[in-house]
Protein backbone atom coordinates (compact mmCIF):
# COMPACT_ATOMS: atom_id res chain seq x y z
CA UNK A 1 0.00 0.00 0.00
CA UNK A 2 1.20 3.48 -1.24
CA UNK A 3 2.13 6.03 1.61
CA UNK A 4 -0.92 8.48 2.01
CA UNK A 5 0.53 12.13 2.03
CA UNK A 6 -0.80 15.60 2.41
CA UNK A 7 -1.79 15.47 -1.37
CA UNK A 8 -3.66 12.43 -0.83
CA UNK A 9 -5.55 14.67 1.41
CA UNK A 10 -6.24 17.44 -0.86
CA UNK A 11 -7.08 15.10 -3.71
CA UNK A 12 -9.66 13.44 -1.40
CA UNK A 13 -11.07 16.65 -0.08
CA UNK A 14 -11.14 18.08 -3.65
CA UNK A 15 -13.22 15.14 -5.06
CA UNK A 16 -15.31 15.19 -2.05
CA UNK A 17 -16.02 19.03 -2.35
CA UNK A 18 -16.77 18.30 -6.15
CA UNK A 19 -19.02 15.43 -5.91
CA UNK A 20 -21.08 16.62 -3.19
CA UNK A 21 -21.64 19.86 -5.36
CA UNK A 22 -22.73 17.62 -7.93
CA UNK A 23 -24.49 15.30 -5.70
CA UNK A 24 -26.94 18.38 -4.21
CA UNK A 25 -28.38 19.48 -7.61
CA UNK A 26 -28.72 15.57 -8.94
CA UNK A 27 -31.40 14.86 -6.31
CA UNK A 28 -33.85 17.01 -7.92
CA UNK A 29 -32.66 15.73 -11.49
CA UNK A 30 -33.52 12.81 -9.78
CA UNK A 31 -36.79 13.86 -8.40
CA UNK A 32 -37.81 15.35 -12.19
CA UNK A 33 -36.96 12.17 -14.14
CA UNK A 34 -34.27 14.36 -16.02
CA UNK A 35 -31.14 12.08 -14.88
CA UNK A 36 -29.91 12.20 -18.29
CA UNK A 37 -30.35 15.99 -18.82
CA UNK A 38 -27.50 16.02 -16.37
CA UNK A 39 -25.44 13.73 -18.71
CA UNK A 40 -26.66 16.18 -21.62
CA UNK A 41 -25.47 19.14 -20.13
CA UNK A 42 -22.17 17.97 -19.07
CA UNK A 43 -21.29 16.67 -22.56
CA UNK A 44 -22.61 19.62 -24.22
CA UNK A 45 -20.96 22.49 -22.35
CA UNK A 46 -17.94 21.29 -23.99
CA UNK A 47 -18.08 23.83 -27.03
CA UNK A 48 -18.64 26.58 -24.50
CA UNK A 49 -15.00 25.55 -23.08
CA UNK A 50 -13.65 25.52 -26.53
CA UNK A 51 -15.28 28.31 -27.68
CA UNK A 52 -13.76 29.99 -24.55
CA UNK A 53 -10.44 28.66 -24.85
CA UNK A 54 -10.27 29.92 -28.54
CA UNK A 55 -11.53 33.56 -27.73
CA UNK A 56 -9.68 34.63 -24.86
CA UNK A 57 -6.42 31.93 -24.97
CA UNK A 58 -6.87 31.24 -21.15
CA UNK A 59 -7.90 28.49 -19.09
CA UNK A 60 -8.98 31.25 -16.71
CA UNK A 61 -12.11 29.39 -14.34
CA UNK A 62 -14.30 32.90 -15.05
CA UNK A 63 -14.00 32.35 -18.96
CA UNK A 64 -14.54 28.75 -18.50
CA UNK A 65 -17.99 29.22 -16.41
CA UNK A 66 -19.30 31.96 -18.84
CA UNK A 67 -18.83 29.68 -21.90
CA UNK A 68 -20.11 26.53 -20.16
CA UNK A 69 -23.30 28.07 -18.48
CA UNK A 70 -24.19 30.12 -22.23
CA UNK A 71 -24.00 26.49 -23.66
CA UNK A 72 -25.58 24.62 -20.21
CA UNK A 73 -28.56 26.59 -20.86
CA UNK A 74 -28.69 26.61 -24.79
CA UNK A 75 -28.60 22.98 -24.26
CA UNK A 76 -31.94 23.26 -21.99
CA UNK A 77 -33.31 25.44 -24.48
CA UNK A 78 -32.66 23.42 -27.52
CA UNK A 79 -33.76 20.18 -25.03
CA UNK A 80 -37.04 21.76 -24.10
CA UNK A 81 -37.94 23.39 -27.92
CA UNK A 82 -37.22 19.98 -30.20
CA UNK A 83 -39.47 18.10 -27.11
CA UNK A 84 -42.96 20.22 -27.74
CA UNK A 85 -42.14 20.88 -30.94
CA UNK A 86 -41.18 17.87 -32.80
CA UNK A 87 -43.26 15.33 -30.24
CA UNK A 88 -40.00 13.46 -29.29
CA UNK A 89 -39.83 11.48 -26.28
CA UNK A 90 -38.03 14.24 -23.81
CA UNK A 91 -34.68 11.29 -23.59
CA UNK A 92 -34.40 11.19 -27.32
CA UNK A 93 -34.57 15.02 -27.45
CA UNK A 94 -31.74 15.42 -24.82
CA UNK A 95 -29.85 12.66 -27.22
CA UNK A 96 -29.92 14.70 -30.28
CA UNK A 97 -28.80 17.97 -28.79
CA UNK A 98 -26.41 16.36 -26.64
CA UNK A 99 -24.54 14.28 -29.22
CA UNK A 100 -24.20 17.10 -31.44
CA UNK A 101 -23.28 19.61 -29.17
CA UNK A 102 -20.57 17.11 -27.61
CA UNK A 103 -19.54 16.09 -31.30
CA UNK A 104 -18.91 19.82 -32.12
CA UNK A 105 -17.39 20.13 -28.66
CA UNK A 106 -14.51 17.48 -29.65
CA UNK A 107 -13.76 19.47 -33.08
CA UNK A 108 -13.00 22.77 -31.34
CA UNK A 109 -11.47 20.99 -28.63
CA UNK A 110 -9.43 19.67 -30.63
CA UNK A 111 -8.88 22.50 -32.66
CA UNK A 112 -7.60 25.05 -29.81
CA UNK A 113 -5.46 22.44 -28.61
CA UNK A 114 -2.85 23.52 -31.36
CA UNK A 115 -3.02 27.18 -29.72
CA UNK A 116 -3.83 27.32 -26.17
CA UNK A 117 -3.14 25.03 -23.37
CA UNK A 118 -6.06 22.53 -23.82
CA UNK A 119 -5.78 18.30 -23.00
CA UNK A 120 -8.48 16.77 -24.62
CA UNK A 121 -8.04 13.56 -22.04
CA UNK A 122 -8.58 16.44 -19.70
CA UNK A 123 -12.12 17.48 -20.33
CA UNK A 124 -12.91 14.20 -20.77
CA UNK A 125 -11.50 12.40 -17.70
CA UNK A 126 -10.05 14.93 -15.17
CA UNK A 127 -6.68 15.46 -13.74
CA UNK A 128 -7.97 15.52 -9.86
CA UNK A 129 -4.52 14.48 -9.06
CA UNK A 130 -3.14 17.28 -10.62
CA UNK A 131 -5.14 19.46 -8.62
CA UNK A 132 -2.86 20.04 -5.27
CA UNK A 133 0.03 21.29 -7.51
CA UNK A 134 -2.05 24.46 -8.53
CA UNK A 135 -2.01 26.59 -5.32
CA UNK A 136 -2.84 29.60 -4.31
CA UNK A 137 -2.54 31.50 -0.69
CA UNK A 138 -5.35 31.51 1.46
CA UNK A 139 -4.52 33.27 5.12
CA UNK A 140 -0.54 32.28 4.75
CA UNK A 141 -1.87 28.78 3.65
CA UNK A 142 -1.42 27.11 -0.04
CA UNK A 143 -4.79 25.62 -0.81
CA UNK A 144 -5.69 23.93 -4.25
CA UNK A 145 -7.49 25.91 -6.14
CA UNK A 146 -9.54 23.32 -8.12
CA UNK A 147 -10.60 22.84 -3.95
CA UNK A 148 -11.67 26.72 -3.37
CA UNK A 149 -13.79 26.38 -6.80
CA UNK A 150 -15.36 23.25 -5.81
CA UNK A 151 -15.94 24.35 -2.26
CA UNK A 152 -17.55 27.75 -3.54
CA UNK A 153 -19.72 25.93 -5.50
CA UNK A 154 -20.97 23.53 -3.32
CA UNK A 155 -21.70 26.76 -0.50
CA UNK A 156 -23.44 28.82 -3.24
CA UNK A 157 -25.63 25.22 -4.21
CA UNK A 158 -26.56 25.05 -0.42
CA UNK A 159 -27.16 28.46 -0.38
CA UNK A 160 -29.59 27.79 -3.21
CA UNK A 161 -31.40 25.10 -1.84
CA UNK A 162 -31.59 26.07 1.67
CA UNK A 163 -33.39 29.62 0.52
CA UNK A 164 -35.67 27.70 -2.39
CA UNK A 165 -36.16 24.72 -0.68
CA UNK A 166 -39.91 25.28 -1.31
CA UNK A 167 -39.81 26.32 -4.81
CA UNK A 168 -37.69 23.66 -5.64
CA UNK A 169 -39.38 20.74 -3.99
CA UNK A 170 -43.06 21.85 -5.21
CA UNK A 171 -41.75 22.14 -8.78
CA UNK A 172 -39.67 19.23 -8.87
CA UNK A 173 -42.82 16.87 -7.00
CA UNK A 174 -45.55 18.72 -8.78
CA UNK A 175 -45.23 21.41 -11.90
CA UNK A 176 -48.73 21.71 -12.65
CA UNK A 177 -49.67 22.50 -8.75
CA UNK A 178 -46.46 25.35 -8.43
CA UNK A 179 -47.99 26.91 -11.25
CA UNK A 180 -51.24 27.01 -10.03
CA UNK A 181 -50.30 28.75 -6.83
CA UNK A 182 -48.01 31.33 -8.60
CA UNK A 183 -44.55 29.12 -8.38
CA UNK A 184 -43.18 29.81 -12.04
CA UNK A 185 -42.08 25.90 -12.50
CA UNK A 186 -40.09 27.12 -16.01
CA UNK A 187 -38.53 29.79 -14.43
CA UNK A 188 -37.17 27.27 -11.57
CA UNK A 189 -36.20 24.98 -14.14
CA UNK A 190 -33.91 26.84 -16.19
CA UNK A 191 -32.41 28.17 -12.95
CA UNK A 192 -31.62 24.42 -12.23
CA UNK A 193 -30.33 23.79 -15.14
CA UNK A 194 -27.78 27.18 -15.16
CA UNK A 195 -26.76 25.48 -11.66
CA UNK A 196 -26.03 22.06 -13.00
CA UNK A 197 -23.90 24.16 -16.05
CA UNK A 198 -22.09 25.81 -13.33
CA UNK A 199 -21.32 23.07 -11.09
CA UNK A 200 -20.67 20.87 -14.31
CA UNK A 201 -17.51 23.11 -15.68
CA UNK A 202 -16.24 23.51 -11.67
CA UNK A 203 -16.19 19.60 -11.81
CA UNK A 204 -14.67 19.64 -15.21
CA UNK A 205 -10.87 19.90 -13.52
CA UNK A 206 -11.65 17.38 -10.95
CA UNK A 207 -13.64 14.50 -12.65
CA UNK A 208 -13.50 15.65 -16.49
CA UNK A 209 -17.28 15.76 -18.50
CA UNK A 210 -17.60 11.84 -18.30
CA UNK A 211 -17.40 10.65 -15.13
CA UNK A 212 -19.61 13.97 -13.54
CA UNK A 213 -22.58 12.58 -14.72
CA UNK A 214 -21.56 9.70 -12.14
CA UNK A 215 -21.34 12.30 -8.96
CA UNK A 216 -24.57 14.14 -10.53
CA UNK A 217 -26.72 11.16 -10.82
CA UNK A 218 -25.36 7.84 -8.55
CA UNK A 219 -25.68 9.65 -4.80
CA UNK A 220 -28.83 10.92 -5.48
CA UNK A 221 -30.43 7.73 -7.13
CA UNK A 222 -28.58 5.84 -4.18
CA UNK A 223 -30.13 8.25 -1.37
CA UNK A 224 -33.42 7.89 -3.42
CA UNK A 225 -33.70 3.98 -2.27
CA UNK A 226 -33.30 4.90 1.39
CA UNK A 227 -35.77 7.49 1.79
CA UNK A 228 -38.47 8.96 0.84
CA UNK A 229 -38.22 12.54 2.44
CA UNK A 230 -36.14 15.40 -0.04
CA UNK A 231 -35.10 16.69 3.01
CA UNK A 232 -33.41 13.27 4.80
CA UNK A 233 -32.43 12.46 0.33
CA UNK A 234 -30.16 15.30 0.17
CA UNK A 235 -28.29 14.58 3.74
CA UNK A 236 -27.90 11.16 2.52
CA UNK A 237 -26.59 12.14 -1.26
CA UNK A 238 -23.96 14.32 0.70
CA UNK A 239 -22.45 11.40 2.56
CA UNK A 240 -22.50 8.95 -0.53
CA UNK A 241 -20.70 11.42 -2.61
CA UNK A 242 -18.13 11.88 0.55
CA UNK A 243 -17.53 8.46 0.79
CA UNK A 244 -17.41 7.56 -2.97
CA UNK A 245 -14.81 10.01 -2.95
CA UNK A 246 -12.55 8.70 -0.26
CA UNK A 247 -13.13 5.17 -1.20
CA UNK A 248 -12.29 5.99 -4.82
CA UNK A 249 -9.11 7.62 -4.15
CA UNK A 250 -8.18 4.62 -1.40
CA UNK A 251 -8.83 2.05 -4.33
CA UNK A 252 -7.20 4.27 -7.03
CA UNK A 253 -4.15 3.70 -5.27
CA UNK A 254 -4.28 0.19 -3.61
CA UNK A 255 -6.35 -1.99 -5.27
CA UNK A 256 -3.97 -2.01 -8.56
CA UNK A 257 -1.29 -2.61 -6.79
CA UNK A 258 -2.77 -6.10 -5.32
CA UNK A 259 -2.66 -7.30 -9.19
CA UNK A 260 1.31 -5.88 -9.93
CA UNK A 261 0.01 -2.92 -11.35
CA UNK A 262 0.38 0.94 -11.12
CA UNK A 263 -2.22 2.88 -9.57
CA UNK A 264 -5.15 4.34 -11.70
CA UNK A 265 -7.56 7.14 -12.20
CA UNK A 266 -9.03 8.70 -8.88
CA UNK A 267 -11.52 9.96 -11.05
CA UNK A 268 -12.76 6.74 -12.65
CA UNK A 269 -12.60 5.11 -9.05
CA UNK A 270 -14.77 7.40 -7.63
CA UNK A 271 -17.35 6.73 -10.10
CA UNK A 272 -16.86 3.28 -9.59
CA UNK A 273 -16.78 3.27 -6.07
CA UNK A 274 -19.85 5.70 -5.63
CA UNK A 275 -21.39 2.68 -8.26
CA UNK A 276 -20.51 0.02 -5.56
CA UNK A 277 -22.14 1.83 -2.99
CA UNK A 278 -25.19 1.85 -5.14
CA UNK A 279 -25.46 -1.71 -5.85
CA UNK A 280 -24.73 -2.50 -1.85
CA UNK A 281 -27.66 -0.62 -1.16
CA UNK A 282 -29.88 -1.89 -4.05
CA UNK A 283 -29.53 -5.32 -2.80
CA UNK A 284 -29.56 -4.24 1.11
CA UNK A 285 -32.19 -1.27 1.45
CA UNK A 286 -34.80 -1.80 3.73
CA UNK A 287 -37.45 -1.17 2.04
CA UNK A 288 -36.75 -1.14 -1.69
CA UNK A 289 -33.68 -3.12 -1.86
CA UNK A 290 -33.85 -6.97 -4.26
CA UNK A 291 -33.09 -8.75 -1.13
CA UNK A 292 -35.81 -6.95 1.31
CA UNK A 293 -38.30 -7.30 -1.46
CA UNK A 294 -37.26 -11.01 -1.90
CA UNK A 295 -37.93 -11.36 1.47
CA UNK A 296 -40.88 -9.95 1.51
CA UNK A 297 -42.46 -11.88 -1.24
CA UNK A 298 -41.67 -14.56 0.27
CA UNK A 299 -42.79 -13.87 3.56
CA UNK A 300 -46.41 -13.07 1.93
CA UNK A 301 -45.65 -16.76 -0.22
CA UNK A 302 -45.66 -18.32 3.17
CA UNK A 303 -48.22 -16.49 4.65
CA UNK A 304 -50.78 -16.72 2.11
CA UNK A 305 -49.84 -20.73 1.41
CA UNK A 306 -50.11 -21.22 5.88
CA UNK A 307 -54.00 -19.65 5.11
CA UNK A 308 -54.71 -21.99 2.13
CA UNK A 309 -53.41 -24.92 4.56
CA UNK A 310 -55.63 -23.87 7.16
CA UNK A 311 -59.01 -23.18 4.73
CA UNK A 312 -58.39 -26.57 3.16
CA UNK A 313 -58.34 -28.46 6.39
CA UNK A 314 -61.25 -26.87 7.87
CA UNK A 315 -63.42 -27.29 4.41
CA UNK A 316 -61.86 -31.15 4.42
CA UNK A 317 -63.35 -31.40 8.28
CA UNK A 318 -66.69 -30.08 7.24
CA UNK A 319 -67.56 -32.55 4.22
CA UNK A 320 -65.15 -35.37 5.13
CA UNK A 321 -66.38 -38.87 6.68
CA UNK A 322 -65.78 -39.35 10.70
CA UNK A 323 -64.18 -42.33 9.77
CA UNK A 324 -61.98 -40.34 7.29
CA UNK A 325 -58.24 -40.11 7.30
CA UNK A 326 -56.20 -37.23 7.68
CA UNK A 327 -54.86 -35.71 4.46
CA UNK A 328 -51.61 -36.48 3.61
CA UNK A 329 -48.75 -34.02 1.77
CA UNK A 330 -49.81 -35.25 -1.45
CA UNK A 331 -53.21 -34.10 -0.90
CA UNK A 332 -52.25 -30.58 -0.09
CA UNK A 333 -49.78 -30.68 -2.86
CA UNK A 334 -52.74 -31.42 -5.26
CA UNK A 335 -55.26 -29.23 -3.39
CA UNK A 336 -53.12 -25.89 -3.09
CA UNK A 337 -50.19 -25.76 -6.06
CA UNK A 338 -48.27 -23.65 -3.64
CA UNK A 339 -44.57 -25.44 -5.06
CA UNK A 340 -41.88 -24.53 -2.66
CA UNK A 341 -43.42 -22.62 -0.28
CA UNK A 342 -45.86 -25.76 0.88
CA UNK A 343 -43.44 -27.22 2.99
CA UNK A 344 -42.02 -23.83 4.48
CA UNK A 345 -45.64 -23.22 5.54
CA UNK A 346 -46.20 -26.72 6.85
CA UNK A 347 -43.42 -26.46 9.05
CA UNK A 348 -44.59 -23.30 10.45
CA UNK A 349 -48.05 -24.33 11.08
CA UNK A 350 -47.08 -26.92 13.10
CA UNK A 351 -44.22 -25.31 15.32
CA UNK A 352 -47.10 -22.36 15.89
CA UNK A 353 -48.95 -25.30 17.14
CA UNK A 354 -51.90 -24.39 14.05
CA UNK A 355 -51.43 -27.82 12.56
CA UNK A 356 -50.98 -31.54 14.10
CA UNK A 357 -48.88 -33.79 12.61
CA UNK A 358 -49.36 -37.75 13.03
CA UNK A 359 -48.55 -40.87 10.48
CA UNK A 360 -47.78 -38.52 8.06
CA UNK A 361 -51.28 -36.66 8.53
CA UNK A 362 -52.05 -32.86 9.36
CA UNK A 363 -55.23 -32.26 10.99
CA UNK A 364 -56.03 -28.62 12.61
CA UNK A 365 -55.30 -27.77 16.52
CA UNK A 366 -58.02 -25.88 17.88
CA UNK A 367 -56.40 -22.59 17.19
CA UNK A 368 -55.91 -23.89 13.93
CA UNK A 369 -59.52 -24.52 13.62
CA UNK A 370 -60.43 -21.02 14.49
CA UNK A 371 -58.20 -19.85 12.34
CA UNK A 372 -59.61 -21.56 9.40
CA UNK A 373 -63.39 -21.42 10.25
CA UNK A 374 -62.32 -17.43 10.29
CA UNK A 375 -60.78 -18.04 7.00
CA UNK A 376 -63.48 -19.63 5.25
CA UNK A 377 -65.94 -17.39 6.90
CA UNK A 378 -64.13 -14.44 4.98
CA UNK A 379 -64.33 -16.61 1.72
CA UNK A 380 -68.02 -16.97 1.35
CA UNK A 381 -68.20 -13.38 2.75
CA UNK A 382 -66.71 -11.55 -0.15
CA UNK A 383 -68.44 -14.69 -2.45
CA UNK A 384 -72.25 -13.46 -1.05
CA UNK A 385 -70.97 -9.57 -1.98
CA UNK A 386 -69.66 -9.82 -5.10
CA UNK A 387 -72.76 -11.68 -6.16
CA UNK A 388 -75.31 -9.80 -4.51
CA UNK A 389 -73.56 -6.24 -4.75
CA UNK A 390 -71.43 -6.27 -7.77
CA UNK A 391 -73.34 -8.70 -10.03
CA UNK A 392 -70.69 -11.40 -10.29
CA UNK A 393 -71.80 -15.11 -11.81
CA UNK A 394 -71.64 -17.68 -8.75
CA UNK A 395 -69.41 -19.24 -10.82
CA UNK A 396 -66.62 -16.79 -11.05
CA UNK A 397 -66.55 -15.55 -7.49
CA UNK A 398 -63.89 -18.12 -6.24
CA UNK A 399 -60.86 -16.27 -7.83
CA UNK A 400 -61.28 -13.19 -6.43
CA UNK A 401 -62.51 -14.33 -3.08
CA UNK A 402 -59.75 -16.37 -2.28
CA UNK A 403 -57.20 -13.60 -2.97
CA UNK A 404 -59.15 -11.15 -0.85
CA UNK A 405 -59.99 -13.01 1.98
CA UNK A 406 -55.47 -13.08 2.66
CA UNK A 407 -56.31 -9.03 3.81
CA UNK A 408 -59.72 -9.58 5.73
CA UNK A 409 -59.39 -8.07 9.03
CA UNK A 410 -62.17 -9.08 11.55
CA UNK A 411 -63.92 -5.34 11.36
CA UNK A 412 -64.24 -5.61 7.50
CA UNK A 413 -65.59 -8.97 7.56
CA UNK A 414 -68.39 -7.67 9.84
CA UNK A 415 -68.81 -4.56 7.32
CA UNK A 416 -69.37 -7.67 4.76
CA UNK A 417 -71.70 -9.45 6.73
CA UNK A 418 -73.79 -6.61 7.77
CA UNK A 419 -73.70 -5.08 3.65
CA UNK A 420 -75.08 -8.64 2.45
CA UNK A 421 -77.63 -9.25 5.19
CA UNK A 422 -75.89 -11.48 7.69
CA UNK A 423 -76.15 -14.23 5.23
CA UNK A 424 -76.06 -18.28 6.65
CA UNK A 425 -75.17 -19.77 3.18
CA UNK A 426 -72.73 -18.41 0.47
CA UNK A 427 -74.16 -18.39 -3.63
CA UNK A 428 -72.62 -22.21 -3.64
CA UNK A 429 -75.18 -23.02 -1.04
CA UNK A 430 -72.50 -23.86 2.00
CA UNK A 431 -72.41 -22.59 5.44
CA UNK A 432 -70.83 -19.79 6.36
CA UNK A 433 -69.13 -19.85 9.69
Amino acid sequence: MMAWTFLDTWIVITGMLSAMACALLGNYLVLRRMSMMGDAISHAVLPGLAIAFLVTGSRGSLAMLVGAVLIGLLTALLVQGLYRLSGLDRGAAMGVIFTTLFAIGLILIRQAADYVDLDPSCVLYGAIELTPLDTTEIFGFEIPRAALTSCGMLLLNLLMVAAFYKELKITSFDPSLATTIGIDANRWHYVLMTMVAATTIVAFESVGSILVIAMLIVPAATAHLLTDRLSTMLIISLIVAALAALLGHIGAITIPLWFGFRDTSTAGMMAVAAGAIFVAVLLLAPRYGIISRLLNQAFVAVRITRDDILGYLYRFGEVAPADAGRPRLPDLQQAIRAGFWLRPALVKLVRTGMVDEAAGGYALTAAGTDAGRNLVRSHRLWESYLCDKLGFCAADVHKAAHQLEHFTDDALQERLSTATGDPRQDPHQREIP
